[in-house]
């Protein structure tokens, strides 16, 4: 394989990383390949974005089928499930029966493509098209970088890697749970790992152990975050610093600002996050005890409480937590998201 090399990572607070300049082995150039989900999409834009090519990356999105019967199939690998929703179309055609298997079907909203590269909407993440694109282009515009977030995405991105493996240097975040040599580099939390420690060999029945993975330890080609990637860098901050501070500044201080999210599988996500000095927690109700400021620091204490239900409930839990933490604070907000059930 030619050596690739990446780019510089940022230098000083407000510098764009400098690309190097002249050779073929330099990434210039990104495809994000997506699933459609926000979490595991900006953690792929957070790091072109930290590579300094948010200018110069586009976005294609991994589609399953959706509706119906397809709901209860998203376990299977994406080429699989396309198959098998295909054959279903063909045996039963338009009938009244293949309608009710497939349900509704879901359409992607269309997203600005990057942002900048000008394409009006996400593009179909076909690795065919993608690597026949990275070998054709290569000896002009060098090594296509590719970035993918989430299981959906790692049948493509590794068979990108497999089609031109001479032209693409291919990043997995999140672990692929096998087979991690199809990858030029995998970035995953370090948590994925707990297992591995002493502890968690103490915490995990040995009965249990055989279905948990990763089996092995980290090899060369897996770099481990502490949590994980977004986008918010330093210009982010200042950005929200600017558009926030009439607002927040003249507010009695510490400001603890709560971001209550919304459902994932069956948990709720909040945010507990402090403003000066400033420590951000994730928080999931469905383990939630109770919480409370000791000096600067935000502690949290933890109890399984099972699968998070949302009603009158969750939202007494969540205003009695507060209510421990008032006395210790300057001020309070709370922000909702889209996502967030209205009961709660």
């Amino acid at each position: 394989m030619r050596p690739i090399r990446l780019p510089e990572p940022p230098s000083g607070l407000m510098g764009m990383p400098e690309i190097f300049e002249g050779g073929v082995n330099v990434i210039r150039r990104a495809v994000v390949i997506g699933n459609g989900s926000a979490g595991s999409e900006n953690q792929s834009l957070g790091l072109v974005r930290a590579l300094g090519l948010s200018d110069k990356y586009s976005i294609h999105r991994v589609t399953r089928p959706r509706g119906g019967i397809n709901e209860w199939l998203r376990w299977l690998p994406v080429p699989v499930h396309k198959v098998l929703d295909n054959l279903i179309r063909q045996i039963f055609g338009n009938s009244r029966l293949v309608m009710s298997l497939q349900g509704r079907k879901l359409v992607a909203f269309p997203v600005q493509n990057g942002g900048h590269v000008g394409l009006s909407s996400i593009l179909e993440a076909d690795a065919k098209k993608i690597a026949s694109i990275a070998r054709e282009t290569f000896e002009k515009e060098g090594p296509l970088l590719i970035v993918a977030s989430g299981r959906d995405t790692i049948s493509v991105a590794s068979s990108i890697k497999r089609l031109a493996p001479e032209s693409v240097f291919v990043i997995q975040i999140q672990h692929p749970r096998s087979r991690l040599d199809r990858f030029d580099l995998v970035v995953t939390p370090r948590h994925d790992y707990y297992a591995l420690t002493a502890n968690g060999q103490q915490e995990i029945p040995r009965i249990l152990r055989w279905c948990i993975t990763p089996k092995e330890p980290p090899g060369r080609n897996v770099v481990l975050s502490i949590g994980a990637l977004h986008q918010a860098d330093s210009a982010a901050l200042r950005i929200a610093a600017t558009a926030w501070h009439d607002e927040l500044a003249p507010l009695p201080k510490p400001l603890l600002v709560v971001n209550i999210g919304g459902p994932t599988n069956s948990e709720l996500v909040i945010e507990v996050q402090t403003i000066i000095p400033l420590l951000v927690f994730e928080v999931k109700l469905g383990l939630l005890d109770f919480f409370h400021f000791v000096g600067p620091s935000l502690v949290l204490y933890q109890g399984w409480k099972g699968n998070c239900k949302y009603g009158s409930d969750l939202a007494t839990q969540l205003v009695g937590s507060l209510q421990n933490v008032l006395a210790s604070c300057g001020s309070v907000r709370i922000s909702f998201s889209r996502r967030t059930p209205k009961k709660v």
